[in-house]
């Protein structure tokens, strides 16, 4: 698990992370004309961290966050995609930086706060970004193919951390700080509702089978493997990160691409299939290549 610093905020971790990714892609802070936050963390309610952290790196482009929990960074590429494709925008920075720790219960009266905490001592902080560009439309080009999503917003209640927002405006205990399995997450995401997604997907589901890699949204080990066998997914194109990084929130699908690209697992030309699922209940596909 990693823990951020102690007067780090969500956006020092996006910070961190937009500034490697655009070294690394060999652009600068004024080259990019759009920027999103998208992560289940955030500095303030008020003005949108994507601002905090457009203002940290020097970005004078239009800044916005997009939130949708776990899946905040996949639907931030499809935004972003559609944009781009759009005309919108040609060049857009996509952050994410996960304060996860801040949501763990340590005071724990009793067994049954201990199993609702459960997923609170999973998780981790990281930061994460992506750059998006407008490039030509060439057969085997680099891009995004694809992007899919499906939910069930009936099981909004299943995992929640409930401060924040106007139903625990202010708060007279640390109750709602903490995050929260108000049911069984897991049998209701992986055993249910992703399945059924990706059978509806049809031969999206299929080409996501066939990809050089495929990352998935990770919260424990066990969940890792059950996700593997209920999906029919081929286990030796994937990649283990939950048991040393944790669960890493919106970061856990960019922190699988770059582990898999540091370890030569892609390579240029290659697809590769992102399944995102988080509380809300919300599902999403997306087929890229490198």
């Amino acid at each position: 698990m990693h823990e951020k610093g102690e007067h780090e905020q969500a956006s020092d971790l996006a910070v961190a992370a937009a500034t490697k990714a655009l070294e690394t892609a060999g652009y600068a802070i004024g080259d990019i004309d759009l920027l999103l936050f998208t992560a289940c963390s955030q500095d303030l309610i008020e003005p949108a961290t994507a601002h905090i952290v457009a203002a940290k790196l020097g970005a004078t482009c239009p800044a916005l966050d997009v939130k949708n929990a776990c899946n905040s960074v996949l639907n931030g590429m499809e935004i972003a995609s559609a944009f781009i494709e759009a005309g919108r925008y040609r060049t857009v920075l996509i952050t994410c930086g996960e304060a996860c720790t801040l949501s763990a219960r340590w005071h724990l009266p009793n067994h049954d706060t201990f199993l609702r905490a459960m997923p609170g001592y999973t998780v981790s902080d990281a930061g994460a970004a992506l750059l998006l560009t407008a490039t030509p439309a060439t057969d085997g080009g680099p891009g995004i193919l694809k992007a899919t999503f499906s939910a069930d917003s009936t099981a909004w209640n299943a995992c929640t951390l409930a401060a924040g927002g106007t139903m625990h405006h202010r708060l007279a205990d640390p109750e709602p700080t903490y995050l929260r399995l108000n049911g069984d997450l897991l049998r209701d995401i992986v055993l249910d509702f992703l399945p059924s997604a990706l059978e509806h997907w049809g031969a999206d589901a299929e080409e996501a089978r066939r990809s050089a890699f495929i990352a998935f949204h990770q919260t424990t080990v066990a969940q890792y493997h059950e996700t593997i066998e209920k999906l029919r997914l081929p286990a030796h194109r994937c990649l283990p990160t939950v048991a040393e990084h944790g669960n890493a929130a919106s970061a856990s699908l960019p922190l699988q691409l770059v582990t898999a690209l540091e370890s030569n697992r892609v390579e240029p030309g290659d697809t590769v299939a992102l399944i995102g699922l988080a509380s809300g209940l919300s599902a999403g596909l997306a087929l890229i290549r490198m």
